[in-house]
Parts: structure tokens; C-alpha cells; sequence
């Protein structure tokens, strides 16, 4: 027999030709991250029919040049030989990766990430070290974050001053937002239909019911759109939704309740029509389109003055800022944003578009906002894996200890679609596998899991409407679900709802969620809270889920381990002990049975001889004792 075919027959009784390990203070872990000041050491298991001379790991610092460690023989177990490697010094904080190199009689080899062997060279995985100098917003435990899109939740009973220059829509049931002629076309936003901070405060006893914990804001600061992502001036709420006075209210009643506020910090772009560039001359002109004796001429890039500037994604309204020191002064620096609003009560801030802040910048004002609350909410607007991203040439740092508590979550959403719509448990599962190696623990606990948000559909419409990508905005703007379209979505939005709700990290509930909104993109995910016409089957499932998430320590334990992930099953477990809890998921073709004695936190029901579940159903289970 040739030693080719020896090693192919070896590898198919043992699965892999290696098997790395990676240990933190020589304890194994399958975490990708781990604590400054640990010692980290790694092990290699090669198969014996390979004939190892010789083996290497190759340990490299984002950005820097490799590190060659030799590996030393430990021991032969089970037709498989152990090496080690030790690291001469304990990492600083940062991203590093790590590959190993294995000479044998027939050639160098690589080990892959699947545990075969290649010619290149390659990393098979990571390590994040992190120095975590904050204290973690512990105050989100067991509860859930609330988004609020200010002018259409609710409008309340106290009155605010109407600008001359908007729209004010006076049917809030049946009103459908102003759309352009197409998708993407441009919009200047100055329709209203009049919610307010003060109405917020009105239904702070509905918050509380659902369970909510935290309510994010959209952007409050004086701006000329609805959505206020056009900051016209940072130190202002805008009279529109109740001024200072409103919020500073919001904050102090919302505490009353055990309920934080955080705000969504815009920090990249302000309006063209704002103080700082004042396009139209309405703050008096002294903005930078006055000229360069402007005090704000150095905050923006102008490639032809005054007309052509660097904008954010083009949109001429929205001037990308340069975040020069006068800038940085106003946002973090005494007096300026986070002193005002972090002295008035904020909990916290969501920050717009952070991949396009600079690392400096963030790190900045992320101390600021800490010095004035410790256990404050810095979450970041991310849509890919943010413990490695590169955006603009440039790594982000968000994990390693001077910036963020968490981001927003879509590849979660991501995945969690996936398996609502098709049963795809398996790409549901290597999605929150990945999540959770790649983030550090405490990272991954105040994850912002979401379904919906102002950028995305309505995740009721996405798991049971039209796609509609043919059709026009004015046909999105009346399209409503079929009967039987609806039913479907409803039951695939509890499935989606209750992994959202007991997955690792902190659900955010896209206002009208809860009751069943429907719509498209901006602006048909933006339509007035349904006040009069709650979908009462679904509010009542997020409050059965909100009331579980509660009542069980289980969903603040940073144990989690998935036990089931193929044909349509998905079945998890947090926390351990007496104190565990099991969910399962079932979106495949027929029942699904989880072995065991239960006893549902969903309905009360027992289960003596295992759990049986029907397609399209879930459950939350607790271990019967009995």
C-alpha cells in the first residue's frame, strides 16, 4: 500500500489530517478572543501517517510581520501526534491570526480551516485580544430595547410649534408617507404627521408592559426632515417633537420606570440646511457656504466651491463632515454634545454610519460619554462581523476595549431570516457560531439582535409578502398581504421573534413590530404606530416572550450551546445547571423531538417523555425536576 493511499484511508477513518486547539491561560476554548494579560498557547494533533519532521505555528499581528514559533512533541494519541506551542509573551489588545506550517517527508503542508492540508500558506483562524477598560450596561439584562421613529409612534396631547415650511398629514391611521417616483430617488423629508417626545412620554405604560428596558430614539436634534439624519444643529431638540423640555421629561419619566433612553448620534454628515452649513442662509449665514471665513469653512471638503462638496453617499443634502478639533470640541469636548445630553439623562448613544468615523474619534467620545455614565450603551450602526471589519482602508478596533459596548446585529437578522423563510438550520447556526467565537463574551451578551429597523422592510412583510423588486414605489406604497400570505408570515414571525428573544445578546423591537406593521423600504417602514389596530395575536406573543426573558437568569448567561441543527430543527441551550433553559425551533417537513422531561415556559405545558413539536412552532423549555 502507498503512503498516499495510507494517509487518504487514515484521513477518511478520522475525518481531518489535523486538528488545531487554542487555550487561554491553558484552559481549551473554542472562543476566538480572549483577555489582555492571558497566556495563550495552541496544540496541534497531525495525523502519524503523515510523517511530521517538523511543525510551526505562525502567530501575526494585524498589520505586522509573522511570528514563527516551533512546535514541541508532546504525545501520540490515538493515530494522531500532539505538539504545543507557547507564546514568548502574552499579546497586547489587538486582532491577530494564526496558521500552522508542517514539514513532512513529502512536502511542507498548511493546515487549512477545515482541517485538511494545502500548499499556501494560509491563517486557519484568529484571536481578538481585548482590554476591556468599561463597565458593561449590566442595566439591559433580561429586558429588551425599544426603537422609537419619533414623528410616527405617537403624537400626544401637549402641543408643539408647526414650522410654516412642512407638510403636516392629518390621517395617522390610514396615512402612507410621501414617497418619490422610484426607488432612490430624492427626497427632502418634510412630511410630518406629528408624533412627539411628549407622546412618548404618554406611552411610557405601554413600554413597561411589553417589557421594554431601553427605548432607542431615532435622531431628536433640530434638523429639517422628519428623520433628522440631517442634523441642523446638535444643541437643540427639535421644537417639532417638544424641544429640550420634552426630552429632558422623557429621560426623568422614563427613569421613573426603569426604563433608559439612548440616542442615535449622527455624527458623519449634518444637513445642508443646518447652522454649521447653512445652504439656504436660515441660521443667519454663517455657515460654511458663506465662504472660508466661515468658522465651519474647515468642516467640509469642497471640490468646487460652493456648490460641490463631498456628501454622504452623494446626497447633496447631507454634507460629510471633517471631524477637525472644532468639530470634536462641539460633539465631546466641555459644553458641547455629550455633556448636554449625558447631563440631562441619556443612557447612552446609537452611533449612525460608525464604519466612516475616524478610530481616534470614536474612541473619544465614547470615553466622554462613559466618564459621565460608566455603564452607558455605546452600540454601533454594523452590518457585517465587526471584530475584523475593514471599512475605508482602515481595521476597525471596536471590541478591543476604547469603544464600543455592542453592535447592531444583522448577520444575525440574517441568518435568522434565512431559517424563518426556507429552514435553513444549518446556515443559522454557523451564523451565531461565528457571531459568538469571533465576539468576546461580553460583547456578545449586549449584541443589538434585531429584526426590523428605519433601513430595512418590516420583517412581517419579509417573511410572508411580494418581494416586489419590479414594482414601483407607488404600488409598494398600497401593496398589502394576502389572508393566506399573512397567516403564513405571522407563524414565521414567531418563530423568528422567539429566537430574537432568547439568542445571545439584547432584542430591539422595531416600533409597530409588536403589532403587526407591514410595509416596504424607507418610507413604507415608517408608517404611523397602528394605535386603534393592534394585531392582538402578535403583541400578545412578544409580550409572552418579553415576560419569559424576564423571568429566567438563563438569558443573561454567557453559556450557550447549539444541540440541534439540521432538517428544519434548530435547538439551543443558555445557562447551565438547575438554571438552563432549552429552546427549539422546528421550520422543517415533519415533528421534531427533543428527548427529555420538560416543562414549557410558553404555556405550562409538561412534557414526561420528551418534546414533540409540529412544523412552524417553537417552545422554551425548563427542565422538569419532577
Amino acid at each position: 500500500m502507498s503512503f498516499n493511499v495510507l494517509n487518504r484511508l487514515t484521513e477518511m477513518a478520522y475525518g481531518k489530517f489535523f486538528q488545531p486547539t487554542v487555550f487561554v491561560n491553558k484552559k481549551e476554548t473554542n472562543l476566538c478572543t480572549a483577555p489582555k494579560g492571558k497566556a495563550i498557547s495552541f496544540s496541534l494533533r497531525a495525523l502519524r501517517t503523515l510523517g511530521v519532521l517538523k511543525a510551526y505555528l505562525i502567530f501575526t499581528e494585524d498589520g505586522c510581520a509573522d511570528q514563527r514559533y516551533e512546535g514541541k512533541w508532546q504525545s501520540l494519541e490515538n493515530g494522531m501526534d500532539v505538539y504545543s506551542f507557547d507564546l514568548s509573551v502574552k499579546p497586547a489588545a489587538g486582532l491577530y491570526f494564526y496558521g500552522f506550517e508542517v514539514h513532512t517527508p513529502s512536502g511542507v503542508w498548511y493546515v487549512a480551516e477545515d482541517g485538511s492540508k494545502c500548499r499556501h500558506k494560509i491563517h486557519t483562524d484568529r484571536v481578538l485580544v481585548y482590554n476591556e477598560k468599561y463597565k458593561a450596561p449590566t442595566w439591559l439584562d433580561g429586558g429588551i430595547i425599544y426603537h422609537i421613529f419619533v414623528d410616527r409612534f405617537y403624537k400626544g396631547e401637549k402641543q408643539v410649534p408647526i414650522r410654516d415650511d412642512v407638510v403636516m398629514y392629518t390621517d395617522w391611521e390610514n396615512g402612507i408617507p410621501e414617497f418619490p417616483e422610484y426607488p432612490g430617488a430624492f427626497l427632502r423629508n418634510n412630511t410630518f404627521f406629528g408624533g412627539t417626545l411628549w407622546g412618548v412620554i404618554e406611552k411610557l405604560p405601554y413600554l413597561k408592559g411589553l417589557g421594554v428596558s431601553c427605548i432607542y430614539l431615532s435622531p431628536v436634534f433640530k434638523a429639517y426632515s422628519n428623520h433628522k439624519y440631517d442634523t441642523g444643529d446638535y444643541m437643540q431638540v427639535d421644537e417639532m417633537f417638544g424641544g429640550d423640555d420634552a426630552l429632558k421629561q422623557l429621560f426623568a419619566k422614563a427613569k421613573e420606570q426603569g426604563i433608559g433612553v439612548i440616542l442615535d448620534g449622527v455624527f458623519n454628515h449634518v444637513g445642508d440646511d443646518s447652522l454649521y452649513f447653512d445652504h439656504f442662509g436660515k441660521y443667519g449665514g454663517n455657515g460654511a457656504y458663506s465662504g472660508k471665513k466661515s468658522p465651519y469653512y474647515k468642516w467640509f471638503s469642497f471640490i468646487d466651491f460652493p456648490d460641490v462638496y463631498e456628501a454622504w453617499w452623494g446626497i447633496g443634502n447631507l454634507p460629510r463632515v471633517n471631524r477637525v478639533s472644532s468639530f470634536r470640541k462641539l460633539i465631546y469636548g466641555k459644553g458641547g454634545v455629550v455633556e448636554k445630553y449625558m447631563g440631562m439623562g441619556a443612557s447612552g448613544f446609537r452611533l449612525d454610519v460608525v464604519d466612516e468615523l475616524e478610530r481616534d474619534f470614536t474612541e473619544g467620545l465614547c470615553a466622554a460619554v462613559k466618564k459621565h455614565k460608566e455603564d452607558a450603551y455605546m452600540v454601533g450602526e454594523v452590518w457585517e462581523d465587526a471584530s475584523d471589519k475593514i471599512a475605508y482602508d482602515d481595521r476597525k478596533r471596536y471590541f478591543q476595549g476604547k469603544q464600543l459596548d455592542a453592535v447592531m446585529n444583522y448577520p444575525l437578522r440574517s441568518g435568522i431570516i434565512e431559517y424563518a423563510l426556507w429552514g435553513n438550520a444549518e446556515f443559522l447556526a454557523d451564523t451565531v457560531n461565528t457571531l459568538y467565537r469571533h465576539y468576546p463574551p461580553h460583547k456578545t451578551a449586549y449584541m443589538m439582535n434585531v429584526l426590523g429597523t428605519h433601513d430595512t422592510e418590516r420583517i412581517l412583510t419579509v417573511l410572508g409578502g411580494d418581494k416586489a423588486d419590479d414594482r414601483t414605489n407607488a404600488e409598494k406604497a398600497v401593496m398589502k398581504m394576502s389572508a393566506q400570505q399573512r397567516e403564513n408570515a405571522v407563524k414565521r414571525l414567531k418563530i423568528a421573534s422567539l429566537l430574537q428573544m432568547t439568542l445571545p445578546g439584547i432584542p430591539c423591537v422595531y416600533y409597530g413590530d409588536e403589532a403587526g406593521m407591514e410595509g416596504y423600504k424607507d418610507p413604507f417602514n415608517r408608517r404611523p404606530y397602528p394605535w386603534h389596530n393592534v394585531d392582538g395575536d402578535i403583541y400578545g406573543w412578544y409580550k409572552k416572550l418579553t415576560e419569559i426573558r424576564k423571568k429566567s437568569a438563563a438569558f443573561t448567561a454567557n453559556e450557550f450551546k447549539i444541540i440541534k441543527r439540521h432538517r428544519g430543527v434548530f435547538a439551543f441551550v443558555r445557562g447551565e445547571g438547575e438554571e438552563s433553559v432549552t429552546v427549539i425551533t422546528n421550520m422543517g417537513n415533519g415533528d421534531a423531538t427533543l428527548n427529555g422531561s420538560y416543562i414549557s415556559l410558553l404555556n405550562g405545558m409538561q412534557y414526561k417523555d420528551g418534546c414533540t413539536l409540529p412544523p412552524f412552532s417553537g417552545d422554551v423549555l425548563l427542565q422538569n425536576k419532577n
